[in-house]
Order: structure tokens, then sequence, then C-alpha cells
């Protein structure tokens, strides 16, 4: 004998159990004012009593939001996007509301607007803008934002007054990274740059170059030479660096995969790292810990990037209506220097 299905219980029912209209129920639901604390009490003692579960769509329908983001990307092959995409789409989950992705074609289109559209179309609350800034690939979205007409969060770009930016501090790891060569007495330290067309290259770039000029060390076009993140293009920079820099005794490396490479080509021709040659890399992926040494590296929780770009979003998205006209404030993310066995200057 087939088993009854039970049927599910209506608002309507939730209401006339508790004595209250349809928008009284409505308001305790979305945990709005104006209801007196006697009254949302019953309400959520019936809708407790009922086993009460408003679904997706009725939810969309009281609130007039679809609790779905739009998310544009680009580069998923590469490791951040990823591990960033991977965050969203948790944080997004917990806080109940669905995905909608697009990625570009490439990381330096400028343009984007049919896949904007698209997902504007499909009613997405609001968009999280998470292509990495190269070249010039976010003027013209920063041109046109008034047309879109919900709110946006952009991640990893340089600050700008008035938008609501999720960001690791690039500059302020960069900086740790090469602090702690210095301290551990290292003063020949070369630089294998990401590709300078990315702000964050640029950022890691400009703050090895300042520590060292702070330190009172030239800086000479000889000392630093660009990858494009990748492991093949890090073991052509560490072989260019090791040629052009033969005297270096330390290389900040922009990432950890062209880091890789550099302790690669540094055993291949015979140094010893840390002994003849300290490598400190960035970002802090999980195998940075297995490399041989294991490798000092700036970490930054990508993951935690992408579940901040939502609650910056969804705050956003719920805020008070009299309150939506205040400056934006860039959320700045603190990356963490590890400290391993390829840069800690060996005793005697």
């Amino acid at each position: 004998m087939a088993a009854t299905r039970k049927k599910r219980v209506t608002i309507k029912q939730v209401a006339e159990e508790a004595e209250v209209s349809i928008q009284t129920v409505s308001r305790v639901l979305n945990d709005m004012p104006h209801v007196a604390p006697a009254t949302r009490d019953r309400v959520l003692e019936v809708i407790e009593r009922l086993q009460y579960r408003p679904s997706a769509l009725a939810r969309s329908l009281i609130q007039q939001r679809s609790h779905m983001v739009g998310v544009i990307t680009a580069g998923l092959t590469y490791i951040g996007p990823s591990r960033t995409l991977d965050g969203i789409a948790t944080q997004a989950e917990t806080m109940g509301y669905s995905v909608l992705l697009n990625e570009l074609p490439t990381f330096a289109t400028n343009d984007a607007k049919a896949i904007l559209h698209g997902s504007l179309a499909r009613q997405v609350d609001g968009v999280i803008w998470a292509v990495p800034e190269v070249d010039n690939n976010r003027e013209w979205v920063l041109d046109q934002l008034a047309d879109f007409h919900v709110p946006f969060v952009f991640l990893t770009m340089n600050p700008q007054p008035g938008l609501p930016i999720v960001s690791y501090d690039n500059h302020a790891g960069a900086r740790m990274a090469v602090e702690h060569l210095l301290q551990q007495g290292f003063r020949r330290i070369g630089h294998v740059a990401g590709p300078l067309v990315w702000w964050e290259a640029r950022e890691r770039f400009a703050a090895w170059s300042e520590v060292m000029q702070s330190a009172g060390i030239p800086v000479e076009d000889r000392m630093w030479t660009e990858g494009n993140w990748s492991s093949r293009s890090g073991e052509a920079a560490a072989r260019r660096l090791l040629d052009q820099y033969p005297e270096m005794d330390a290389v900040f490396v922009a990432n950890d995969q062209m880091a890789l490479s550099m302790l690669s080509v540094a055993r291949s021709q015979g140094l010893h790292v840390p002994l003849d040659l300290a490598v400190v890399g960035f970002d802090g992926i999980a195998e940075s810990d297995y490399f041989s040494p294991p490798l000092t590296t700036v970490h930054q929780d990508l993951h935690q990037l992408g579940c901040r770009a939502v609650q910056q979003l969804i705050a956003m998205l719920e805020a008070p209506q009299e309150s939506i006209e205040l400056e934006p404030a860039t959320v700045w993310l603190e990356p963490e220097l590890i400290v391993r066995e390829s840069s800690i200057r060996l005793a005697g």
C-alpha cells in the first residue's frame, strides 16, 4: 500500500493558527520590525509546531528578491579564481542564496556587457565581479555601473572611492616577505614578478622595490624579471634571473607556482636552498609545505576572500533603505607570512 504523502503546510495555515494576517507572518519570517514581541513569539511557536518551511519561490515573492547572486569571473583554471569561487558558492549557500556563474573568455576582455545583462535578465539581486584586475578590464564596468541598478562588490583591485571592494593587501604581504629576508641577513634579494599587467603583480613588485630602497639597497633592472604565474614561466624566469644576477643570495617570487620552479632550477645548478639562495613565495598553496625544502610563503585564504565578498554583498542587499547611500567601505584582508625552511639562514 502506497504511503500517503504529507501535505505541505502553507503560510495561510500558519496565519490562521496564530490568528494573525499573512503579512504579519511574512514580517516575522523576515525579521522585520513593527511586530509586537508577544505576537512574534506566537507566530514562531506555530511555525515550529506545524513545521512550516517556506519554499524558495514563496520567499522570493514575499521579499521581492530572487535570492540569486551573479558572479562574473575568468581564468578558473588558475588556483586563485577557482578557490575564490569555491568560497563564494559555499557562503552563498550558507546564507540561503544560489549562484549564477558566468566566466569571461579572457582576463583582459573589455566587452562583458552581454554577460552582465544576461545575469540581470535572470533577476540576480546583486553581482560579485571576481575577475582579476588586468590592464583596464574594469574601466568600462566602472563607467557604466549606474546603469545596472543592482549592488556590485569587486574583488582584488585598487581601492576607489565609493566602490565596495574586498581584497587581500598584496602590498603588505610582499613587504612582510622582503622584510623577513632582510631580517635573516640577506641583502642581495632578487624578485620574480608576476605579469605586470595584473594589479596584484604590480603591488608585490612595488613593495619589493620600496622595502629594498628603504634598506639602502639600490634596485637595478638586472635584479628582477617577470613571469606569467605558471610553473613553466617560473622556470624560464629563474634561469634568466640567476644568469643576470649571479650574486643574488635570496629571491622573493610573486607566487608559489613560480617559486617551485625557482627551487628546482636552483637545485639543478648546484645551489643549496637556503644556504646559497633563500626563496620566499606568495599565495600559501597547500602544496607549498611539501616542496623541497618546504617553502616560506605569504598565505592568503582565497576561500575566505570569496566568503567575505558574499557577506559584503548580502549586507548591502539587506541594509535598511535609508542606509543604502552610505559610502561603501573597502574590506582589506591581512595575509600571513608562513616561515619554513626555504628562507631560514643556517647558523654559522
